[in-house]
């Protein structure tokens, strides 16, 4: 399994996040490692992409929590 880059990018109410598979990344393995990032960074699927030749282009999102200060 492998990733060749995450990018992380702030718009308006959500962060988002792309992540690129390689060719040779099973779609089990990557489908276990977006799942993990949905139950422990709390992302969701906002886009895919496949590309001819089989590398794998994937948007994640997660709404931005603002905290403001109680002091």
């Amino acid at each position: 399994m492998a990733r060749d880059g995450s990018v992380f990018r702030k718009h308006s109410q959500y962060e988002y996040r792309v992540v690129t598979f390689d060719p040779d990344t099973t779609v089990p393995d990557a489908r276990r490692l977006l799942t993990e990032e949905a139950e422990y960074g709390r992302w969701e699927l906002a886009r895919t992409l496949l590309y001819i030749g089989g590398r794998r282009k994937v948007w994640l999102r997660r709404k931005i929590i603002k905290v403001s200060s109680t002091l």
